[in-house]
């Protein structure tokens, strides 16, 4: 693949960029122009790039495979931390542990003037036993809802931390090259720990994002769809959900069963609520703003057939791709399930367990930075892919500083899309072939984000 970003391709970049919705269209497009430019006088320094990510690829698959064989859950990724910390010491980058518990945080100084750029990956495993027979399979066990359980990388956090020690290097060793910082940030618990604070939001609260302040902040997530491997998929704007959970309590009169106008049933209010919810979507919601989902998951109430209960709950999540969206569907619920509780004489208790905000990737900082992913993908990049329902705590940083996030395909050439084993399955198995793209897409990211920046000299 030719390191120079060709005119054609620019071209149809550029075209692809005309379909992301966005007030500023022609100023996006420029700047796609303009850094398309860039790119096309640094061949020396994409071909640096490509040849390190290419030297240091053996040492990828290496460190990958024994991050696998090593799981660990959210916020005790004790050993994986020691492992990150001592090979980013290795390569010259001053470390700061002890943040949101386990972070390892890595910061390179080029010693020149420029923006700090950011490049995220997640650390934690997942209480799965793993079934893919591979020779560095995870065996570990814990300890989990009183029971004891496999753990395993199911989500590909492995690849995510091995292909970023590996841009790692290849940033380190153009240091020479670039100006401005880049920040590393090695988080704790993507996966989240019920009711408490998860890793990013716990690393924003603590500052990562501040001393020295992030100009941009870039990552990527392998599988979620079963993509061919090396292929790049990323959108502006909402790239995968905001997630919440919601509960309704409805509390009614117990009676008989037979005497049902002496009692308020909760069992028809609540079945009058689960119907109601869905004329949110359908019919209160602009879903042409941005598509939405409530699914009630949990009901429960009663405990004979002949006796009408006193109380029903129920629980689900709702996902949305929009800020503004979500913040409406919050209030739409309570209100569906107030009033029509109230109507049968009975009363509607919601609750809220606020989960992760939409992943938005900022629409200039994407229409800037996708001839980077271009150069890298070639035909296999895919600008405007569809969003996705799942969610990802990388939102967080994109509250605070411009962000972008990335799906990197892993699903090995020839294989059959239907029998794919996606994210969180125990069957769960990335194809490595995908990690030198994987590599080299963060590399030139920050690479060509630091010498493409107004402030980079």
């Amino acid at each position: 693949m030719k390191s120079a970003f060709s005119l054609a391709a620019l071209l149809l970049c550029t075209q692809a960029l005309a379909q992301v919705t966005a007030p500023a269209a022609g100023q996006q497009a420029r700047a796609v122009l303009a850094t398309g430019a860039a790119a096309a006088q640094s061949p020396t320094m994409h071909a640096a790039l490509d040849a390190g990510a290419a030297k240091v690829l053996p040492q990828v698959v290496s460190w990958r495979r024994e991050l696998h064989a090593h799981p660990e859950l959210a916020f005790h990724e004790r050993r994986t931390a020691d492992l990150v910390a001592g090979e980013l010491q290795r390569m010259g980058y001053k470390i700061t542990r002890g943040l949101a518990e386990t972070a390892v945080i890595g910061l390179l100084e080029t010693g020149r003037p420029g923006p700090v750029v950011a490049l995220r990956a997640d650390m934690d495993g997942l209480p799965v036993t793993e079934e893919t027979g591979l020779p560095y399979a995870s065996r570990d066990k814990v300890q989990s809802g009183g029971k004891e359980v496999g753990v395993m990388h199911a989500c590909g956090h492995d690849m995510h931390m091995a292909m970023l020690l590996g841009a790692a290097r290849v940033l380190a060793d153009m240091r020479g090259q670039l100006s401005g910082s880049i920040k590393l940030v090695f988080q704790p618990a993507e996966e989240g720990v019920a009711n408490e604070p998860n890793g990013a939001e716990r690393l924003v609260k603590a500052g990562v994002l501040e001393n020295p302040k992030v100009s941009a902040i870039f990552g990527l997530h392998v599988g979620i769809t079963p993509q061919a491997t090396g292929t790049i998929s990323t959108r502006a704007r909402g790239l995968m959900a905001s997630s919440d959970t919601f509960e309704i309590a409805v509390q009614g009169r117990q009676t008989h069963g037979a005497l049902p106008w002496n009692g308020v049933d909760p069992v028809v209010v609540a079945a009058q609520i689960v119907l109601g919810l869905q004329t949110i979507v359908s019919r209160q919601t602009n879903l042409t703003v941005a598509p939405a989902v409530i699914t009630v998951g949990t009901l429960h109430g009663g405990q004979r057939a002949n006796i009408v209960p006193g109380e029903v709950k129920m629980s689900g999540t709702i996902r949305s791709f929009d800020p503004a969206v979500r913040e409406q569907l919050l209030v739409q619920i309570k209100r569906t399930a107030e009033h029509l509780a109230a109507s049968a004489g009975a009363t509607a208790q919601v609750s809220f367990d606020a989960g992760y905000p939409v992943t938005w990737n900022d629409p200039a900082l994407t229409a800037q930075m996708l001839p980077s992913l271009q150069r890298v993908a070639g035909t296999q990049l895919l600008s405007d892919v569809a969003p996705s329902t799942t969610s990802e705590e990388f939102s967080y940083y994109g509250q605070h500083v411009p962000a972008m996030l990335f799906f990197l395909g892993v699903n090995p050439a020839g294989s059959d899309p239907a029998q794919w084993a996606a994210n969180h399955s125990p069957r769960f198995n990335p194809d490595e072939a995908a990690l030198l793209t994987g590599v080299r897409a963060l590399a030139s990211l920050a690479a060509d984000y630091l010498t493409t920046h107004p402030t980079a000299h």
